[in-house]
């Protein structure tokens, strides 16, 4: 996370790169929290002397974050072994698993649709955690319910919906899964330090095509529209 202060091309034979260790370890270690076993991709900026990493939560959705770093290339390692590596000091790479990396990113352009204030992203965030503990101990109207299914109705449920202004266009939908992603990441930083290193309060929404993100003061959560399936019944010839 960054703090105050398409095609792959070869990785550095010298090792990770990264130099903004403190962020990229707070990265790997919430994510590996989350998902012990998930790959990390470290890909190259646009600005000189910076690093992406990018990671799949368990609840599909995409999380970025930039960090000081001078990575030469494109590579899949396993976020565990990256933390792991950060945390005894060395600038080895772990082992590639760039086979694992299976997911499409979303455009490095996009466009802005609104900001929505830090403290009422982590107040939709905080409240779809005690809507989901509640349900768990006392089901729902009366009778129990699963917790898995307690949790992809939750995930799935529109937290926010904004239009934009200028230019106008159709709404766009930001489901709770978005707003998990930035939050259980750390995007939003402390609670006492809501603005972020930037300076500016809010989260922003972006699309970019049938992408939409929430870009937080430490980083970016995505998720990707579902595409819509047209389905086509067979037919039966009577003589085959």
């Amino acid at each position: 996370m960054t703090r105050p202060g398409a095609d792959r091309v070869a990785a550095s034979p010298s090792g990770h790169g990264l130099t903004g260790v403190a962020d990229a370890g707070a990265f790997l270690a919430r994510l590996v929290r989350l998902d012990a076993g998930a790959p990390v991709r470290l890909r190259p900026a646009g600005a000189p002397g910076r690093v992406v990493l990018w990671a799949r939560l368990p609840w599909q959705v995409l999380v970025a974050s930039t960090v000081a770093g001078d990575a030469a290339g494109d590579v899949t390692v396993g976020a565990a072994d990256l933390l792991a590596e950060l945390g005894r000091g060395g600038a080895a790479l772990p082992e590639r698993r760039d086979a694992q990396w299976r997911w499409p990113l979303p455009p490095s352009r996009s466009q802005p649709v609104e900001v929505l204030p830090s403290v009422e992203v982590r107040r939709i965030a905080d409240a779809a955690a005690g809507t989901l503990r509640t349900a768990s101990a006392q089901g729902v109207a009366g009778r129990a319910v699963g917790q898995r299914a307690l949790r992809d109705a939750l995930l799935d449920h529109v937290a926010v919906v904004v239009t934009p202004d200028d230019p106008p266009g159709p709404a766009v939908e930001v489901p709770q899964r978005l707003v998990q992603g930035l939050v259980r990441m750390g995007f939003l930083g402390a609670v006492d330090d809501p603005a972020g290193p930037s300076g500016h309060a809010g989260v922003r929404v972006r699309v970019a095509g049938r992408w939409v993100g929430l870009v937080g003061p430490y980083g970016a959560a995505w998720l990707q529209k579902a595409t819509d399936l047209a389905v086509t019944p067979l037919t039966t010839r009577p003589n085959g």
